[in-house]
């Protein structure tokens, strides 16, 4: 550190923020040998130079410890502590803000020192925020990450000298003094509500990004990249809640914007699974045909995702005449091929009912792990794959009664034969495209074990009939037939659809699901494709989610536990809010729970306080102090050549981790690039004295943070579009691309348009509102 540093320290009582910050400043003084300044007053400012002058004790201390190179972890969990723990000990909610101390130390410990004498700035901030606190806890043992760690800290002398510098200058009881200096004047300006305004627009053309546009059908270009996008199509027979909307349909239109706002020829499609016996037991239940029952649900699916701002080519169904064509084609070449088997099968029949009881029809004991309530096709409890003679005491779904067996012919898909292709096509898509390593694992297990022919029809009504003499009483099984809803949605998007679906050397196919869809996606549907002959498009890559819980529970419609769908509108929050929380906790890699506290904290502390304060800070400046026109500026200086190049270094994070579909990971690098913008603004001191004083450099300030939110802007867009859209706004510039680098694309002139908030606090008291209302999962 330069001999000229100085830190200024207030003399203030303990238990305060400006102690905490005192502390912040005095023990890292210790550690790096900067020069302590007994000076009373309010604030903590750390004076680096006489044209600089900081008073955010964190953004002091990154100078002290000589860590003006941004990492992105180590900005992470400082601003975790800004967010997450220091509002929470000044509030005295300490049992909240240990748990969450305990959380951050979970996720990022190695952040944190692992030995006394390698205290860094992450432990020197934690530790100065929690000391009083922590020192005096009743039950320190309840969070045993934090304790061991606190107790390890505490075992450094340095910073246990600087503890007892700030005691020393509390004790002498001097008054502090009223801060003096610049006082920000009030800002009486009417800023206009945002639009669109192209003749005042001076930014750099061909980076607008390309918006989905459903007049016009996207095939695929030759010379271009071209991302086919599916996701699991929701069974028709309820309501998503929010685990089903994390798990595939979100996930899926988050990674189809990245690929539309790099600029990737991109078509994204879904729709509604009707057939099968889960349709045909819903609609008993509700007393309606399964026409009336699909006709209902796609309808709810329908509004549920279009309210949730996702962004098909086109959301269809499987109950249509391309799904019944594509299927038959499928079956008649693969029995062409040799590859379908006829076995006489047993089955269960219900002597009550007068029927064969499909799979979901049956419930029993698992014989592998024994669970009671397992069903005939799956045990959910194990997630191992059953056939319904597998249950032990099994019984009818419908009326309870123990079924008998009985015969019934049945067609079977010789996957063993097909083995050696569905294994070629596994490991070299898995390699190349990058697949998640549950899908990996999951698919990996199933090959392992060896493949075997797998039943493909059932004695139902309701279903793709099988066009095959002597089967014309049965229906394809539901997994056979619920993949191939992906080409006939498709086909009923374009009559080229095979342009998407049988161009493997052109297309590139992402598949987004849960991890018990696995084995269809990829094994069976891949089997089906290759045993046609045909030159299908082959999954590339599959992005699979464990389980979102709730509340410490699962989601259950019946139990009324859960929020659903319609539920999450009726809350009033926005749709990006719900966007961002939900993609924030998605389970990429290990189950994660929802829970009502970190929904309104995540939109109070990392929303509202970071980005929204980001953007919100320098738009109303610069209509303030600049009628809202973009200045002349020098970009050489060296706030903002750092900035530059740590946005760099994020950009170019963000663009592998959103190639390898790790869209959780990229979110946290979108918001890690919103932090550096604050500490920017911090570092820059953006202020009317700034303004008044050092005009150039404020020039440059409010130019560069304008540049900033435009790539912000861009990056989040995946994530939270609306609220893109209200950036862009503000911004006057259109929807632009993810770039890789930053680039000055608001240019000198340009005219704001306007300023709205992006988000709004939401009570802390409305945690118990939406529990009360929507259950708690241990209920």
């Amino acid at each position: 550190m330069p001999a000229a540093v100085k830190i200024t320290l207030p003399k203030l009582a303990a238990n305060t923020k400006p102690f905490a910050n005192a502390l912040k400043l005095a023990m890292a003084a210790q550690v790096t040998g900067a020069k302590l300044v007994e000076t009373a007053g309010e604030a903590v400012t750390f004076v680096v130079s006489n044209d600089l002058s900081l008073t955010d004790a964190n953004a002091a201390l990154k100078y002290i410890f000589d860590a003006t190179k941004f990492d992105a972890t180590t900005s992470v969990v400082i601003e975790k502590e800004e967010l997450l723990v220091s509002p929470l000990v000044i509030k005295r909610k300490l049992d909240q803000a240990f748990a969450n101390v305990e959380s951050i130390i979970s996720q990022h410990g190695d952040a944190f020192a692992k030995a006394s004498d390698k205290v860094t700035l992450v432990d020197i901030i934690y530790f100065a925020t929690v000391f009083e606190t922590f020192s005096a806890a009743k039950e320190p043992s309840k969070y045993p990450l934090l304790e061991a760690w606190f107790n390890l800290v505490s075992k450094n002398p340095k910073l246990m000298a600087g503890i007892e510098f700030i005691k020393e200058q509390s004790n002498k009881g001097a008054k502090p003094k009223k801060q003096t200096g610049h006082v920000e004047k009030k800002v009486t300006k009417e800023i206009p509500a945002p639009v669109y305004n192209v003749s005042k627009q001076n930014v750099t053309a061909n980076i607008e990004a390309k918006a989905l546009d459903q007049s016009v059908k996207v095939l695929p270009k030759d010379g271009e990249r071209n991302v086919l996008i599916t996701s699991a199509l929701p069974y028709v027979n309820n309501v998503p809640h929010l685990g089903n909307i994390v798990g595939s349909t979100l996930s899926a239109d988050v990674y189809a914007r990245y690929c539309r706002a790099r600029g990737y020829n991109t078509a994204f499609f879904c729709g509604t699974d009707e057939y099968g016996t889960a349709t045909e037991t819903k609609a008993l239940e509700e007393g309606v045909s399964c026409k009336e029952l699909c006709d209902k649900y796609n309808a709810i699916h329908t509004n549920v995702y279009k309210w949730f701002d996702l962004s098909f080519d086109l959301f269809g169904r499987t109950t249509t005449e391309k799904q019944t064509q594509i299927a038959q084609e499928i079956f008649m070449k693969n029995l062409e091929n040799g590859n379908i088997i006829k076995e006489t099968m047993t089955q269960l029949y219900c002597e009550q009912c007068s029927r064969f009881l499909a799979d979901r029809y049956v419930e029993g004991v698992c014989p592998h792990c024994k669970y009671d309530d397992a069903r005939g096709d799956q045990c959910d409890a194990c997630g191992k794959l059953l056939n319904a003679t597998d249950l032990i005491k099994p019984r009818c779904k419908l009326d309870g009664n123990a079924p008998i067996t009985r015969d019934s012919n049945h067609l079977f898909l010789d996957l063993a034969k097909l083995q050696p292709e569905i294994e070629k096509a596994f490991k070299k898509s898995s390699v190349e495209g990058k697949w998640s390593a549950n899908g990996i694992q999951i698919t990996q297990s199933w090959l392992k074990e060896g493949l075997r022919q797998r039943c493909i029809t059932r004695d139902l009504k309701w279903g793709t009939p099988v066009p095959l003499e002597g089967y014309e009483d049965k229906v394809f099984y539901v997994w056979f037939d619920a993949p191939i809803g992906y080409p006939s949605i498709t086909a009923n998007y374009t009559d080229e659809w095979e342009k998407w679906w049988k161009n493997p050397e052109n297309v590139k196919l992402y598949q987004f699901m849960g991890k018990d869809n696995v084995p269809f996606h990829s094994v069976i549907f891949p089997g089906s494709e290759i045993g046609t002959g045909d030159n299908w498009t082959i999954v590339n890559h599959i992005s699979t989610c464990e389980y979102l819980n709730y509340e410490g529970g699962k989601f259950s419609k019946s139990r009324n536990v859960g929020v659903f769908g319609n539920n999450a509108e009726a809350t009033g929050i926005p749709p990006s809010v719900w966007r961002y929380y939900l993609m924030s906790v998605r389970p990429e890699t290990s189950d994660s729970m929802f829970t009502w506290n970190e929904f309104i904290t995540k939109n109070n502390s990392e929303l509202l306080n970071n980005l929204g304060n980001f953007v919100n800070r320098a738009i109303r400046f610069i209509f303030a102090k600049y009628d809202g026109v973009i200045p002349k500026a020098d970009f050489s200086g060296k706030l903002e050549t750092d900035l530059i190049k740590d946005v760099n270094v994020l950009l170019k994070q963000y663009v592998e981790t959103m190639e390898s579909v790790k869209l959780r990971s990229g979110l946290g690098i979108a918001m890690a690039i919103s932090a550096r913008g604050n500490l920017y603004l911090q570092e820059a001191n953006l202020s009317n004295a700034l303004f008044d004083e050092t005009r150039p450099k404020c020039d440059a300030v409010v130019a560069t943070a304008v540049n900033l939110i435009y790539i912000l802007s861009a990056v989040l867009s995946p994530y939270m579009p609306a609220s893109a859209e209200s950036m862009c706004r503000q911004l006057n510039a259109p929807l632009r691309t993810i770039p890789d680098e930053f680039s000055i694309d608001i240019l000198a002139g340009h005219v704001l348009g306007g300023a709205e908030y992006l988000f709004t606090r939401i009570d802390e008291k409305m945690e118990d509102v939406w529990k009360a209302k929507y259950g708690t999962g241990s209920s």
